[in-house]
C-alpha cells in the first residue's frame, strides 16, 4: 500500500522546562524526533513531512540531513488544522497517510505495520491506534460495533458512569486515505474551549455519516506514551536503550 507521513513536530512543551522545541529534547544523544522519522522510513514512508511551527529554523537545522520536507504551522490551532497546511504538499496524492506524533518516539514499526495492514485490508477511510489503561481518566475512550469498527470516540469529560468503565482509548495515532482527509478537513470545527481544530473529529464525521473506521489495538501501552516532561524523558532513553536502540 501506498502510503506517506506526516509528523506532528510544531509545539513548545512547556512543561518540558526548556524553551526548546519539544520534538529536538534529545533521547540518548538525538533529538525524540529522529526516533519517529526513523520508524516512518523502515516502514517504507513515500515521503515524510515534518510539520513545524515553535522555533521551526531550529527544527530544520537539527533535521535536514534525514531526507524530510516541511510544512510551516504559523499559528497553534489544534492537530486538524496542523495537517490541513499539508494539502498543498499532497495535493492529487492517492496514497494513505499515516500521522505520527514528534513525541512518541517508543512506537515500533511492528506495532504501526499493524495499522497499515488493516488500513489496506479494511479499505476504510481512516484507521487509528488504541491501547488499553488500567486508568484511561482523561483519555477518549472507544466504541465499537459487534464487527470491531469504531463508532465513536467519547471525550473523558463528556462519557457517562458507563462508558467511563472502558478501558480502550484512543492514543492519537491515524492512518487516513489522504484524498478524502483534505476535502473533510475544512469541515470541522473549532467549537471547543480551546478554540482549536481537531484531527479525532475526521473520525467523528466518517463515523455519522456511516464509512468504515477500523481501529488496531496495541497491548504494549508503554510505546503509545508520549514525553511530556523530563521524568518521561529519562525513562525513554532506559526504553530505548533496552531495546539498543540509539
Amino acid at each position: 500500500m501506498d502510503f506517506a507521513t506526516i509528523i506532528l513536530a510544531a509545539g513548545k512543551g512547556k512543561r518540558m522546562k526548556s524553551d526548546l522545541p519539544k520534538v529536538l529534547h534529545p533521547i540518548n544523544g538525538r533529538p525524540m524526533v529522529y526516533y519517529v522519522i526513523e520508524t516512518a522510513r523502515k516502514l517504507g514512508s513515500d515521503k515524510i513531512v515534518l510539520i513545524i511551527g515553535h522555533k521551526k529554523e531550529l527544527v530544520i537545522s537539527e533535521t535536514q540531513g534525514l531526507n524530510v520536507e516541511y510544512v510551516v504551522q504559523e499559528e497553534q490551532l489544534g492537530t486538524g488544522h496542523a495537517v490541513l497546511q499539508c494539502a498543498p504538499v499532497f495535493k492529487g496524492y492517492r496514497g494513505n497517510l499515516l500521522v505520527l506524533s514528534g513525541d512518541v518516539p517508543l512506537l515500533t514499526p511492528h506495532t504501526l505495520q499493524q495499522l497499515i495492514e488493516i488500513q489496506q485490508r479494511e479499505r476504510s477511510l481512516a484507521s487509528l491506534l488504541t491501547t488499553e489503561m488500567e486508568d484511561p481518566t482523561g483519555y477518549g475512550r472507544i466504541i465499537r460495533d459487534r464487527k470491531g469498527f469504531v463508532t465513536m470516540i467519547i471525550e473523558h469529560k463528556d462519557a457517562d458512569e458507563q462508558i467511563l468503565k472502558i478501558k480502550e482509548i484512543n492514543v492519537g495515532i491515524y492512518i487516513f486515505e489522504s484524498l478524502t482527509l483534505f476535502q473533510t478537513l475544512p469541515q470541522l470545527k473549532n467549537d471547543n474551549n480551546q478554540g482549536e481544530y481537531y484531527l479525532p473529529d475526521v473520525v467523528k464525521i466518517y463515523v455519522e455519516r456511516g464509512e468504515k473506521v477500523a481501529a488496531v489495538l496495541t497491548r504494549n501501552v508503554e510505546e503509545t506514551h508520549g514525553i511530556n516532561n523530563l521524568e518521561q524523558l529519562k525513562k525513554a532513553e532506559e526504553i530505548l536503550i533496552s531495546r539498543d536502540v540509539t
